[in-house]
């Protein structure tokens, strides 16, 4: 009998730590696109869509009306709320023609870029003659880069983006996500 409960007792213990593993960490909470000017860029779509409790995803698309994109500078930002969004490890302007040709010269806009890298199609170097579209982003992609790349701490995060194309200030992006 008690060797019957020690067993049941170990096995709860055990499909705890499964469930535990298996359970994404991160939800995304908000996206908010500004288009600063939209002579040049504007955001067409920019959704946070739940298809359930546990599957979210963002899709994303700037309709660029002034072609081709031969410069393009992006800062980025990571802040966790403490009474308010504060500054969180990066803080980062890069210049991303120079990146995606070299993407090993930059870790820390390489480990960001990775998230989207799959979903989007900035997947050459300048110049670009389309719209930018970042299409079904998932919380699964975002959760393996912050739980098992490089693990943060739970709590309220802000990811935000400011983008300047040729030389025009065009757009931010503001992506709000949990980590639990």
């Amino acid at each position: 009998m008690m060797c019957k409960k020690l067993t049941l007792l170990c096995s709860l213990l055990v499909l705890m730590l499964i469930v535990k593993e298996i359970t994404p960490r991160v939800e995304f909470t908000n996206l908010k696109c500004r288009s600063v000017n939209k002579d040049f860029a504007e955001f067409t779509q920019c959704t946070l869509k739940s298809i359930n409790r546990t599957y979210k995803y963002i899709s994303g698309r700037v309709t660029l009306y002034k072609l081709p994109i031969t410069k393009a500078r992006v800062n980025f930002g990571l802040y966790k709320r403490f009474n308010g969004y504060r500054p969180f490890l990066y803080n980062q302007t890069i210049d991303a023609c120079h990146f995606f040709k070299h993407q090993k010269a930059n870790p820390v806009a390489k480990y960001f870029f990775d998230m989207i890298k799959e979903f989007s199609n900035l997947n050459h170097s300048c110049p670009y003659n389309s719209d930018i579209i970042v299409e079904k982003l998932t919380t699964d992609t975002v959760n393996h880069h912050v739980t098992k790349i490089l693990p943060y701490p739970e709590g309220d995060y802000m990811l935000e983006t400011h983008w300047m194309l040729n030389d025009i200030f065009c757009g931010v992006i503001q992506v709000y996500l949990t980590l639990f």
